[in-house]
């Protein structure tokens, strides 16, 4: 079960929590359907054009923690005043919210990483965010094609490979392991 909170904008605005787990991606990797996927409930708007998500979206979530949909970065068409607002927004999020215990950062596991990916990675670890990479549409590739690219996304993003979990929100494959990594996270 989860439940819309609110969305906001500033600190002041964030709804109180415990325990929380942070979604973060481009604007085209399928953050939303991963979101759905995830909680098996239409929560996260998924349209023809990416960029849709322009607030931080709260979610009361059963085991008592809350998740966080936060706007995808790199794709979508945003002015210049947007991207800075949108950095500001995100930067008060993850640097005055104590309730953090998890960023899922995703990433389309057809691509090499982008500059954003990589700078999003380099905040979440100087910062020392907990996270987890979530290697998304793996349903698009075959199993060979699909152990050559999570090899050649580990060496990219220079993580371990219990840092990357390869899933599919289209037919559902490892979002059981997805949900459980986050629960034992909170």
């Amino acid at each position: 079960m989860i439940e819309f909170i609110k969305g906001a904008f500033e600190p002041k605005d964030f709804p109180p929590s415990q325990k929380e787990v942070v979604f973060v991606g481009r604007s085209n990797v399928g953050k939303s359907s991963m979101i759905n996927a995830l909680y098996n409930r239409r929560i996260a708007y998924v349209g023809k054009k990416p960029g849709k998500t322009v607030m931080l979206n709260f979610f009361q979530c059963d085991g008592g923690y809350t998740a966080c949909d936060v706007p995808g970065y790199g794709f979508a068409n945003r002015s210049q005043a947007q991207i800075v607002q949108f950095g500001k927004m995100m930067d008060a999020y993850f640097t005055q919210r104590e309730a953090l215990k998890l960023c899922v950062m995703i990433i389309d596991v057809r691509h090499k990483p982008t500059a954003d990916d990589m700078d999003m990675l380099d905040y979440l670890k100087e910062n020392r965010i907990p996270f987890l990479i979530v290697a998304n549409k793996s349903d698009k590739l075959s199993n060979n094609q699909l152990v050559k690219a999570k090899k050649e996304l580990i060496g990219h993003l220079n993580i371990n490979d219990d840092e990357l979990l390869c899933i599919s929100a289209n037919t559902g494959k490892n979002i059981d392991k997805l949900k459980d990594l986050i629960l034992a996270a909170m």
